[in-house]
C-alpha cells in the first residue's frame, strides 16, 4: 500500500525527470558531436519525442499541483464556496476535454500501432509516440477527479475550505519567510 501511495504522489515527477533528463542529455550530446564534425541522426527525433511526452505528463502535473494558467477575474470577485463552485465547473469542462483527448488519442494511437508506422531515424512505432496524449490526459482525468472530490467535500462541509489562489499563496509564503527571518539568529 505504501508503494502505491508513493507512485500516486510522485508518478508525474518521476516521469518528468526521466523525460527531461533524456531530452537534455541527448540534445547536449548532439551539440557536442556537431562540434567535432559528427552528427547523430536520431538525437533530434528522440529529443522531440521526449518533449512531447514531457508536455502531456506536465499537463497532469499542473492539474495535480493546481498550477495551470487561468483567467481568474471571476475567482477574485467571488468568495468562499462560490470560488469552489466556479473551480468545480471549470474542472468539469476540463474533464470533458481530457476525456475526449483520451478517447480519440487512443483511437489514433491504436490505428498507428496496427498499421505499424515507424519513425524515420529511430524506427520506433509512431503509435507509442502518439500514446503520450491519451496517457498524459488519462493521468489528467485522474488528477481532475481527485481535485473535484476535494472540492465537493469542501462544498458539503467535510473538508476545510481552501480557496486561496496562487497570488494569495505567494503572499502568505512571503509573509511566513519574513516572519521566520525576523526572529533571533542562533
Amino acid at each position: 500500500m505504501n508503494v502505491l501511495r508513493k507512485i500516486e504522489q510522485h508518478l508525474e515527477e518521476w516521469l518528468l525527470i526521466i523525460f527531461g533528463s533524456v531530452m537534455t542529455a541527448v540534445i547536449f550530446l548532439q551539440v557536442v558531436m556537431r562540434e567535432f564534425g559528427n552528427s547523430l541522426s536520431w538525437s533530434e527525433e528522440l529529443g522531440r519525442y521526449c518533449f512531447i511526452w514531457l508536455v502531456y505528463i506536465g499537463i497532469s502535473y499542473g492539474v495535480k499541483k493546481q498550477r495551470h494558467i487561468k483567467v481568474d477575474v471571476l475567482l477574485i470577485l467571488l468568495k468562499g464556496k462560490w470560488k469552489i463552485v466556479l473551480s468545480l465547473l471549470a474542472n468539469i469542462l476540463f474533464l470533458v476535454f481530457a476525456a475526449l483527448v483520451v478517447y480519440y488519442g487512443t483511437e489514433i494511437s491504436s490505428n498507428l500501432l496496427r498499421l505499424g508506422q515507424q519513425s524515420p531515424a529511430l524506427h520506433i512505432e509512431m503509435g507509442l509516440v502518439y500514446l503520450a496524449a491519451p496517457i498524459g490526459m488519462g493521468l489528467t482525468v485522474l488528477r481532475l477527479l481527485q481535485n473535484m472530490y476535494h472540492q465537493i467535500m469542501m462544498l458539503i462541509g467535510k473538508e476545510k475550505i481552501d480557496v486561496a489562489d496562487e497570488r494569495e499563496r505567494i503572499i502568505e509564503e512571503e509573509e511566513e519567510m519574513t516572519d521566520d527571518s525576523s526572529g533571533p539568529v542562533r
